[in-house]
């Protein structure tokens, strides 16, 4: 009898169990058949949220690119747009099914993610910005001659941490953007012409007025030069032995090795000019303009002493010149 009773209770308690465990499915059912439409909604809102996403990253790149020539960057940017967009749609989602609490504990933890992020790679983020800044205000672009931070170097792309200059000796270097956005830039290209600056020294005998007219004619005809812009020449000092002479001329030419090429005639031509028209440079070795009075008299000077009657007397008073013995 005991065996049979104890079997019962275990029947009761089983049956209790499963009637439980069926009534908590009726209930989810019943919460499922009322939060299906919920359901759909939030489903359809997704859905839509996924496409806008879509449609908002195509738009965003052909905007980008017409402001900004860094592909990695506008791709970049796209797509995290693309993903904020399809994540406030899932937001909504949630909230439309009454995960109002989920929501509010994915973006806490987001913001907490994000401000960790933020000071783990606070440079990597720094530089990512001042690109985004670069590729947008353009100060330069692809091919340009450009010189900051002491690089004069052609830009050869701008990527999402630094920006790659490739100098006239062949060397590639890689700025940060950070230092770029931050330090002066100088862009040759731009105004697509450039200025040759030359000082020369003149002696002090020179006629002034003659030495800028020789060297403003020999400059007429140096390669790639802005005939619009006429040769200046200006004095600027003097010197120690000499008058310093200022040559500016600009070229039509953004180009480095036009710029050299040009220069390096400049001074050929002045050179050769000079020569001519008998002009003295003089050099660092120090030459002394004695003038036309002061060079005969020290001619003068100089014949007589090397002259035959001087130079007798000063063997004969060698000769009369008493030697002391031992």
């Amino acid at each position: 009898m005991e065996e049979l009773s104890a079997g019962k209770e275990k029947g009761m308690r089983a049956g209790e169990a499963l009637q439980k465990v069926l009534a908590k499915l009726s209930s989810w059912l019943e919460q499922l058949i009322w939060l299906l439409p919920n359901l759909v909604v939030a489903a359809l809102v997704v859905v839509i949220f996924w496409l806008m996403a879509r449609l908002i990253q195509n738009l965003i790149m052909q905007l980008l690119r017409r402001v900004s020539s860094v592909e990695e960057m506008n791709r970049l940017v796209a797509t995290v747009v693309s993903f904020a967009s399809f994540a406030a749609g899932v937001f909504i989602a949630l909230g439309i099914v009454g995960l109002d609490k989920t929501v509010t504990s994915l973006l806490a933890g987001a913001g907490i993610v994000a401000l960790a992020i933020g000071l783990a790679f606070q440079n990597i983020a720094t530089n990512f910005i001042a690109g985004i800044f670069l590729s947008t205000r353009r100060p330069f672009q692809i091919n340009h001659l450009v010189e900051t931070n002491n690089v004069l170097g052609t830009v050869q792309s701008i990527s999402l941490r630094s920006t790659e200059l490739r100098t006239p000796q062949g060397q590639v270097v890689l700025i940060p953007n950070k230092e770029v956005f931050e330090k002066p830039i100088v862009n040759y290209t731009v105004s697509q012409r450039r200025r040759i600056d030359l000082k020369v020294d003149i002696a002090y005998s020179e006629d002034l007025e003659k030495v800028k007219r020789i060297a403003s004619q020999a400059l007429e005809g140096v390669s790639f030069r802005r005939a619009a812009q006429p040769v200046e020449l200006y004095y600027e000092e003097f010197a120690d032995s000499s008058i310093k002479l200022a040559i500016r001329l600009w070229i039509e030419s953004s180009q480095q090795s036009d710029f050299l090429q040009a220069r390096s005639e400049a001074i050929e031509r002045i050179k050769r000019a000079f020569d001519e028209h008998n002009i003295s440079i003089p050099s660092s070795l120090r030459t002394f303009d004695l003038g036309i009075a002061s060079s005969e008299r020290l001619l003068k000077i100089l014949a007589e002493q090397r002259s035959p009657d001087r130079m007798r007397g000063t063997t004969l008073q060698k000769s009369k010149t008493p030697v002391s013995g031992n």
